[in-house]
């Protein structure tokens, strides 16, 4: 089970971007993240006029290390560390270190 999900907000602790939060877009192999609006380059993007793309230079979003983020918590307005826990029932749930509280219902 994995602490980190798509669509779950996170927060970068490290890097150019730290401080920063957004929405977890894409988890890729090797551990990496894309997150809306984190870790922006310039691409220099050739134009096709049969696609009806336009040239130029564009801004791209580009995979971050998981190492690199941790799970927004919004009760304490930090990131917070995350544990898996087994329920009663016998499902997993992740959890917040900090308060105990279960993410997922």
């Amino acid at each position: 089970m994995n602490r980190i999900r798509k669509g779950d907000e996170v927060i970068v602790i490290t890097g150019k971007d730290k401080g920063r939060r957004g929405t977890v877009l894409k988890f890729s192999a090797n551990d990496r993240l894309l997150v809306e609006g984190i870790n922006l380059v310039k691409k220099h993007q050739k134009g096709d006029p049969k696609a009806g793309q336009q040239g130029g230079i564009i801004d791209k979003e580009m995979p971050i290390h998981i190492s690199n983020v941790m799970l927004y918590n919004g009760i304490t307005k930090k990131g917070d560390r995350v544990g898996i826990k087994v329920l009663e029932d016998g499902r997993k749930v992740r959890y917040f270190k900090s308060n105990d509280e279960v993410l997922d219902a």
